[in-house]
């Protein structure tokens, strides 16, 4: 009813208008950051004739205005916002031209010098941006020299665990983007590659818990945004090196830019270190009674070594077209080497089997990324200046991902002799091809009690995905014969996925401030798959129907939010991979090309609130129920061995509280908290278990600003483990401390680093039991850990310049 009053009293606005006899004018323009080039809104434009005020207004929430029925004649249009100065420009209006549009003007921020203390706004640690929070990662001096694991874990609603595999809210099931684009890099084991992506490339991390439908379907939990470093106006660069026990780097930026083109080129290399040690005790059990008992002792220390490189090139050939193409490679080799004890016994404790397994596993793995896009906006007069913008964008990237293993089994009763030997070879691929469009038109619609500033949003999206796996194993049954190729687990697998989309979406703000996201979101996925030495073949297909809505309004400095969204989860390239790793020949672990898609059904209200003080407060209640829930499950067979995989075979139900609270105790003092809490319950028919219970976690961080261009931080991360449907872990905890000196006028700094000084690592319980196990695993991390990181920044510091579109295919992220 409010839309058809609202177009009823556009249409008599727009008849009176004809109505008029006089000949008048329409004046419309927009103020930008002269920087950043963001919207200013809410600025006041007045309009003068000489020293009398003729007519006002302000922009709205896009940085807009329209100054309307003005008579011609010469004028001077007066522009002023808080925190800018003031700007004016002199205007001739005439009948000849009934629609001026001044176009974007540019407001420049007013930094005012006292002697030599410098007044600048800076930006908080955590913020909340309405549909997603943000983290400023580049404030916390504590992620230089890191890991992008180590910004993470500090993130508000996120958690990882000690391997590095991370949770949003508890769910696993994340689409993680690069700048809004996929990355391969991301989409091959996720744990894995936030290991390897240095933390001083990283700007900010925004976490979107409930995505319109702009964003693919995919990403049952939500959406983790990493934003990168950007260039800066003119020529500038940067080195920086980092030293320590646990992770080294090295990594240079290298930008020019002018008001047409810019190119820049980076190059990183990194190095990581992980040491840990394992105990499992693994009871068999045949209707209830156990039938032999497994001890397992295993101890590791490896190092990944690894690149990356990027060149990117933007074209501006008008004020209103971009071309934007960029390169990216990047690559190294992850071992996982380990040896381990077994010892299997029956349940009169004699010993059934004694051996010592030293397995040699390498991860070879790469991947070359190239983006094409154009942007084009269309500068529109009338009623509102708002341009509206075409967007076309393509990609190709390719990913060998490779798996190879030797072991070798030695039997320990009185002599240790090799018994058995196995060498396994994988060679995966992924060839992922990329073309979309989008398209986006605002408009403004006036009331007598309100305005609305609407934005309509549609666009087409196909993904085509060639996805292949050739493993063979060969082995030595005596450990001294010749190795012959086992056919059982020797085959090609061949697995193409083809996703057609399409959205339409409407955002509306009004200066009430009232906020409406509405969207839905069409997804048809088509899956051939084909094991070619077994010709054994897989068709399948489904269509999906996206629903979002999400509602806010704000109330002086509260603000209240309600979302209801549906996600669906396609079974990841890693989820998918037939290939079985029998490097522990007592825990197997495959994929299963045979998996369907998760859906999941998500609410949130939501509460913010802001004080003067520059305290913010931001809370949200939720509940999300997965259907069709992917987990790997566990079976154990009679002689003690163990297979791992996925299946879909559980509801899971969470239901939770997060709040997130930071502010400013003094001009020297932040602090920076948030607490996740959530009950979490899961159901499989088919296995006939269940599994409830209460978990979280909570992180607290604080800054302090010391003399001499001293910086100090701590910050701490407490998990209280999470729950699966066959198990649970148990709780662990994080802390570090950091200190920063700047130098050679800020264009320089060190930083020290150490986490966990106090303890050497960190401890941690998993349980696990199904109809034929029951087991303990207990494992250790090595912790501790000091790093020294020098960053050089050279060249012109002021920012600058458009942003860059690419494709962002949100459902090709890692388990």
């Amino acid at each position: 009813m409010k839309l058809f009053l609202a177009v009823a009293a556009l249409a008599l606005w727009v008849g009176t208008a004809f109505a008029q006899s006089a000949p008048k004018v329409t004046v419309t323009g927009s103020l930008i950051d002269s920087v950043t080039t963001k919207p200013v809104p809410f600025a006041t434009v007045a309009l003068r004739k000489a020293t009398a005020l003729i007519v006002g207004t302000t922009t709205d929430s896009s940085g807009t205005f329209k100054l309307a029925n003005i008579a011609p004649g010469s004028y001077t249009v007066t522009l002023s916002s808080v925190g800018y100065t003031a700007n004016s420009q002199a205007i001739t209006l005439s009948i000849d031209q009934p629609l001026m549009a001044i176009g974007a003007i540019r407001m420049v921020s007013d930094s005012r010098t006292l002697s030599e203390l410098t007044v600048t706004a800076q930006k908080a640690l955590i913020e909340e941006k309405g549909d997603r929070l943000v983290y400023n990662a580049e404030k916390d001096i504590s992620n230089v020299g890191g890991s992008a694991a180590d910004v993470l874990r500090k993130v508000p609603s996120l958690s990882l665990d000690l391997d590095g595999n991370i949770q949003m809210r508890g769910n696993s099931n994340i689409r993680v983007l690069i700048n809004g684009k996929p990355s391969a890099m991301m989409a091959r084991n996720l744990a894995d590659a936030l290991k390897q992506m240095p933390a001083d490339n990283i700007k900010s991390v925004e976490v979107i818990t409930s995505p319109g439908a702009k964003y693919d379907a995919e990403g049952a939990a939500g959406v983790i945004n990493i934003i990168t470093k950007k260039a800066l106006q003119g020529f500038n660069g940067s080195v920086m090196a980092s030293l320590g026990n646990m992770n080294r780097s090295m990594n240079t930026k290298l930008s020019v830019r002018t008001k047409k083109i810019g190119v820049s080129l980076s190059a990183s290399g990194y190095q990581f270190r992980n040491i840990r040690e394992a105990q499992i005790t693994r009871t068999t059990l045949s209707a209830g009674q156990p039938l032999n008992y497994l001890f397992q002792q295993s101890a590791a220390d490896n190092t990944g070594t690894g690149g990356y490189g990027e060149f990117s090139l933007d074209y501006d050939p008008d004020s209103t077209s971009r071309i934007n193409f960029s390169a990216n490679a990047w690559g190294g080799s992850y071992p996982n080497n380990s040896s381990v004890l077994n010892r299997l016994t029956d349940p009169a404790g004699n010993p059934l089997q004694t051996f010592r397994n030293d397995i040699q596993f390498r991860n070879p793995y790469g991947n070359t990324q190239f983006d094409l896009g154009y942007t084009k906006t269309f500068n529109k007069r009338g009623a509102n200046a708002t341009p509206a913008e075409f967007t076309l964008l393509t990609q190709f990237s390719r990913m060998p991902d490779n798996y190879f293993y030797d072991t070798d089994r030695y039997t320990l009763n009185e002599t240790e002799q090799l018994s058995f030997r196995q060498h396994s070879t994988n060679y995966s691929r992924n060839k992922e091809y990329t073309l979309q469009a989008d398209y986006t038109y605002p408009f403004l619609i006036r009331t007598s009690r309100d305005t609305m500033q609407f934005k309509l949003e549609t666009g087409l999206k196909v993904i085509r995905r060639d996805i292949g796996s050739e493993y063979r194993v060969e082995q030595s049954a005596d450990g001294q014969s010749p190795f012959v190729t086992d056919p059982t687990q020797s085959n090609d697998f061949d697995y193409n996925q083809h996703i057609y989309s399409g959205y339409t979406a409407l955002r509306v703000e009004t200066k009430q401030k009232w906020n409406l996201n509405l969207g839905a979101r069409f997804e048809k996925t088509v899956i051939d798959g084909n094991f070619l030495t077994t010709q054994t073949k897989l068709n399948t297909q489904y269509t999906n129907l996206i629903p979002s809505i999400t509602i806010s309004k704000a109330i002086k400095t509260h603000t209240l939010k309600a979302s209801y969204t549906q996600r669906i989860q396609r079974p990841q390239l890693w989820f998918l991979n037939p290939w079985v790793n029998a490097s522990d020949p007592r825990n197997l672990q495959t994929g299963n090309p045979y998996l369907n898609p998760e859906l999941n059904h998500a609410i949130e209200l939501g509460h913010s609130v802001s004080t003067k003080a520059g305290l913010s407060i931001n809370s949200a209640f939720y509940w999300r129920m997965t259907d069709n829930a992917i987990e790997y499950i566990r079976t154990v067979d009679e002689a003690g061995i163990s297979l791992s995989k996925p299946q879909n075979i559980a509801q899971r139900k969470a239901y939770g509280l997060n709040v997130n609270v930071s502010g400013q105790a003094n001009k020297n003092w932040t602090l920076n908290g948030g607490v996740d809490a959530r009950y979490v319950d899961l159901t499989s028919v088919a296995l006939n278990q269940s599994n409830s219970g209460l978990v979280g976690n909570m992180n607290v961080s604080s800054t302090y600003k010391l003399p001499h261009n001293y910086t100090f931080q701590a910050n701490a991360n407490v998990n209280s483990g999470w729950i699966m449907l066959q198990g649970s872990g148990s709780s662990f905890y994080w802390y570090g401390f950091a200190l920063k000196r700047e130098m050679m006028d800020k264009k320089a700094s060190l930083t020290l680093g150490v986490n966990n000084p106090f303890n050497r690592g960190v401890s941690q319980t998993n349980l696990q039991s199904g109809p034929s196990f029951e087991s303990e695993a207990r494992s250790f991390f090595v912790s501790r850990s000091v790093r020294l990181a020098f960053e050089w920044r050279f060249g012109q510091m002021s920012a600058g310049g458009k942003q860059s579109k690419k494709v962002q295919n949100d459902d090709a992220g890692g388990r």
